[in-house]
């Protein structure tokens, strides 16, 4: 899938590319954030498909714990993952300590992952709005208990198995409180850090403020590691370099980019710069369609997923001076999206390869926002109610 170009200079490596989490070394030190709707174990393996099998950490989409009166394992397609995904993390949410303690010791006992995190970085108005997610930066000391009564469960069950957290630097511009989130995370024997650098508030608009994150990284005695608009190999490398952290998170630019992980790892094996032709990337959507069907996916649920990957992907396709080409770009796009079926996106795909495609190169290191639709309206309701 991947293809060498002669003669392109090297990317640097940074002076880190691998950490340490209890008894795993890993590498390349990145981690694919989990996204709901979007990271399932098609999506993973995807991924690990084409980076070569070199992904850093993996961990599931994340995993509800408030809505069973006792948790059930079965009841959650969110911890489906398969052998060679490891090294493994399964994510959970909720607000009430008892209940995210069942629910880790449930999972580690019979699923066995690598490690256990905790959210408190979902902005999403369902989750935040209901006090777990990034709702828990406005209550600390429930993030607190939560954290000492999971890490207590994972030590009372007999699995060997770390718990790390992921959360964003606070609620909003005026309460910022990351540095002290670090240190309840330290005291409850917290063992890893993901610091997304925006507000809750902010949802996904603008950029993270790196800033912050690099006074997290300087304060820690952790790994610490760092999300927010990681879109190319050479970003990597400069936030790993000047923000001193253990490694980088990425999650939106794998939507655009899923070879990302294996362009960090050539990079960082000081191996040659590599590019993806557009042909290659239009070649993804066969291997993508394959887990899912694989994943126990309806015909119409793996159309929807190929589009939402095009969607993303197409926005990378441009000529070879990366200046022009867009009429072309969006003759391909729209020709994926307005497909009836996934049978009909699949052969168009093909058709396209062989066609207009041949022009274009795949480059979504240009992009530089990665963002969305805007929030116009936050809505919380009885946000903190039910305690």
């Amino acid at each position: 899938m991947l293809k060498d170009v002669e003669n392109l200079e090297k990317v640097e490596k940074p002076s880190r590319t691998t950490f340490r989490l209890r008894n795993l070394e890993v590498f390349p030190n990145t981690i694919l954030s989990p996204m709901d709707g979007v990271t399932d174990a098609p999506f993973r393996r995807l991924c690990r498909v084409l980076s070569g099998d070199r992904m850093g950490l993996l961990v599931s989409e994340f995993v509800p714990t408030d809505g069973d009166a006792v948790f059930n394992l079965e009841g959650h397609k969110q911890l489906r993952f398969f052998p060679e995904e490891r090294p493994f993390g399964v994510q959970i949410f909720g607000r009430f300590p008892d209940k995210m303690a069942d629910a880790a010791r449930k999972i580690a006992v019979a699923l066995k992952p690598d490690y256990i995190e905790v959210n408190a970085g979902c902005p999403a108005p369902k989750v935040a709005g209901k006090g777990s997610g990034s709702g828990l930066l406005r209550d600390l000391p429930r993030l607190q208990e939560i954290l000492h009564d999971v890490c207590a469960a994972l030590d009372g069950c007999g699995v060997d198995m770390p718990l790390t957290l992921k959360c964003r630097i606070g609620w909003d511009s005026e309460s910022i409180n990351v540095l002290e989130t670090l240190r309840i995370a330290e005291g409850e024997g917290v063992e890893m850090l993901t610091v997304h650098g925006r507000t809750r508030l902010q949802g996904y608009n603008g950029l993270a403020d790196w800033d912050w994150i690099g006074k997290v990284a300087a304060a820690a005695r952790i790994p610490v590691i760092g999300n927010g608009d990681v879109n190319s190999v050479e970003v990597a490398r400069e936030r790993i370099e000047n923000y001193g952290v253990s490694g980088v998170a990425i999650g939106r630019g794998a939507m655009h980019n899923p070879w990302i992980f294996g362009q960090i790892a050539d990079a960082w094996e000081g191996k040659p710069k590599r590019v993806i032709t557009a042909g290659e990337a239009l070649d993804v959507f066969k291997l993508y369609y394959g887990f899912k069907i694989e994943d126990g996916s309806t015909d119409k649920g793996a159309e929807g997923r190929l589009k939402q990957l095009a969607a993303r992907l197409c926005k990378g396709f441009c000529l070879d001076d990366a200046t022009s080409g867009s009429d072309v770009a969006m003759q391909v796009r729209q020709a994926l999206l307005s497909s009836s079926c996934a049978a009909e996106l699949l052969d168009r795909a093909q058709s396209l390869k062989e066609g207009v495609a041949k022009d274009l190169v795949f480059d979504p290191g240009r992009l530089v926002n990665l963002n969305g639709a805007k929030e116009t309206e936050l809505k919380f309701g009885d946000q903190f109610k039910g305690r």
